[in-house]
């Protein structure tokens, strides 16, 4: 097993400090989890990070606000708009990649895909966890609900079972409940879905039991190109999956390495 680096800390676009690893040489790849994990249960326990690594790539993951060991403000404000797609552009620019293969996960999914548009040194983008449901606005449960679970004083006495779940993975990951509520409570990036403006390699992987994402080839069938492909588990399971991992490092393995 590669042994990862100790994370290293940056000053993003707006003095939010963020908290990042950086592993081999190769062609980049930039992994951005989910909403209430961080780098490490996204990518690193379920073999995501050692698989890159092994097949050649520079492997760049970071903790995002609110999460992990980045820096976890209580206003919602400062998550607003597309903060977390700004913090992956600025950790970019810190560490001078020219050329950059985006793979998100859940929440992290979404941010690539209003990164990826804007993003000249993107050459090739994973969506993970998001399928057609979640790409049309329709999730499972109200975010101000999610808030409420999270912060609510007796988790048994919550009757949402979307958010009931939500909240015991975030009791699981030991995160900062505060902090992922504000995110829920933030105001959302302005502008419609930026799916159609996606003009580069894609590929959409979801669990065969991820309720909350829904149909991936109904998400890839929006995105020029793109392909779509099932693992096994749920949308909280499906990175354990070893398919999961090899069907990313196949699928990136055909990019050619500069945009």
């Amino acid at each position: 097993m590669y042994e990862v680096p100790p994370m290293e800390r940056f000053a993003s676009f707006d003095g939010t400090q963020i908290a990042y690893v950086e592993a081999a040489d190769g062609p980049a790849v930039l992994l951005l989890h989910g909403f209430a994990a961080d780098h490490r249960a996204n990518w690193v326990v379920p073999g995501v990070f050692d698989a890159l690594v092994a097949a050649g790539h520079r492997v760049i993951a970071f903790d995002a606000r609110g999460h992990g060991e980045s820096e976890k403000p209580h206003d919602p404000a400062a998550y607003a708009g597309d903060a977390m797609a700004n913090d992956a552009r600025a950790l970019l620019d810190h560490l001078g990649v020219d050329a950059v293969a985006v793979v998100g996960y859940s929440m992290g999914a979404i941010v690539a895909s209003r990164l990826v548009p804007e993003e000249p040194r993107a050459r090739a983008l994973v969506l993970g966890g998001i399928g057609g449901r979640l790409a049309a606005g329709s999730p499972v449960t109200r975010r101000s609900e999610i808030a409420e679970a999270l912060l609510a004083d007796n988790p048994r006495s919550l009757t949402n079972v979307a958010a009931k779940a939500f909240r015991r993975f975030a009791d699981r990951t030991g995160a900062d409940r505060h902090a992922l509520a504000a995110i829920q409570r933030a105001p959302l990036a302005e502008g419609p879905s930026r799916f159609g403006d996606i003009h580069v390699p894609t590929l959409v992987i979801v669990g065969a039991g991820d309720t909350l994402a829904g149909d991936p080839q109904a998400l890839a069938d929006r995105i020029p190109g793109a392909t779509a492909h099932i693992v096994g588990g749920d949308h909280l399971t499906a990175v354990a999956d070893p398919a999961f991992r090899t069907t990313i490092v196949d699928f990136l393995a055909r990019i050619p390495h500069t945009p």
